[in-house]
């Protein structure tokens, strides 16, 4: 019996808890995507009933149903150790695949092959401009105008919100430091020479880690317009401050893994010192101008610095570990899993 043939690309989807998001994320997904394809969804342990939904869904999609929540990085290795696909496209079960921006990026990633990793443009529900396609790296300098408050002054600079990119609309092609995970495309091969995502990052800055690894190895990942999606973003969070601790705890173990020697003390003074100060500004408003809003971001950012102890260290470090998940599907077996 003849093989199937190599698909151009496999189409990654992590799901947790977001039925209806994830299914409407494949649909488009399917019918948007015209290069050869397959679509493989990792679901984490859901208890919606994604899992049954998916291996419902008319779209053939490679369904790999875990029995526990082992985070986005290590469910995409999962994912990507079962892809067919000379390129791998990370995709956010949260999102909506407009017309042809799969084939675009595709397209993109075969005009601009040294850069090893591609993304496109996202919007939000209302069509405008979702800025967190990419990103510029974390550096001393940008963590001491994020505490200092420059960064929330003039967050259109270039020089004070240099993480954001500035006043940057994605509206070009050009080289970034990180490509988002919710939209990402990357070669088979080079995925394989990075060993995939770190398992150190259970969620947020796995992809941040990636692209910094790709890097040093002579990657540049690159942006372009012409690939556009909706991506709605933070699906799954159920509360902003839980979610601004694990982005500490991946922010302080980016520190630890990618900055200089001699600055990772200073780094993660200041990413500590980040809630406090928050706090503090918007509860000192909040007071000065009765505003219910401010109140309400002074009592997340006090949750969070409440909750230092689960982030002031960065998560735990599992280079080279792995773990073993048990996988539910057709010819799965359990299998150990290494970034």
């Amino acid at each position: 019996m003849q093989a199937a043939p190599r698909p151009e690309v496999s189409i990654l989807i992590v799901s947790y808890n977001t039925r209806e998001l994830t299914l409407a994320a494949i649909q488009s997904a399917w019918e948007e995507t015209h290069v050869g394809k397959e679509i493989i969804v990792v679901d984490n342990a859901s208890t919606d009933g994604s899992a049954a939904a998916i291996a419902a869904h008319p779209a053939g999609v490679r369904l790999i149903a875990l029995d526990e929540n082992v985070g986005f990085g290590q469910a995409n290795n999962v994912a990507a150790s079962h892809a067919r696909g000379e390129y791998l496209l990370l995709l956010n079960p949260d999102t909506v695949v407009l017309p042809r921006s799969i084939d675009l990026l595709v397209a993109f990633a075969r005009s601009e092959p040294d850069a090893g990793i591609w993304g496109g443009r996202t919007l939000f529900a209302d069509m405008t401009l979702n800025p967190s396609s990419c990103w510029g790296r974390m550096t001393l300098w940008s963590l001491v105008c994020r505490v200092s408050g420059l960064t929330a002054l003039f967050p259109a600079s270039p020089l004070f919100n240099s993480e954001a990119l500035g006043c940057w609309r994605r509206d070009t092609e050009r080289p970034v430091d990180i490509v988002s995970g919710c939209f990402l495309l990357i070669t088979a091969e080079l995925w394989k020479s990075l060993r995939g995502f770190d398992p150190t990052f259970f969620m947020y800055g796995e992809e941040a880690d990636l692209c910094l690894r790709a890097r040093a190895l002579g990657a540049q990942p690159m942006s372009t317009p012409a690939a556009t999606i909706v991506h709605y973003g933070g699906a799954s969070e159920a509360t902003q401050a839980g979610k601004v601790v694990k982005l500490l705890a991946a922010k302080i173990s980016l520190v630890r893994r990618h900055f200089p020697r001699l600055q990772r003390p200073f780094a993660r003074l200041l990413l500590i010192l980040w809630p406090l100060t928050r706090w503090i500004g918007s509860a000192v408003g909040a007071r000065i101008t009765d505003n219910a809003a401010l109140a309400n971001n002074a009592a997340a950012w006090r949750e969070v610095w409440k909750r230092r102890h689960e982030w002031k260290r960065g998560y735990p470090d599992r280079r080279g570990g792995g773990a073993r998940v048990a996988l539910r599907g057709p010819g799965l077996q359990q299998q150990e899993v290494r970034a």
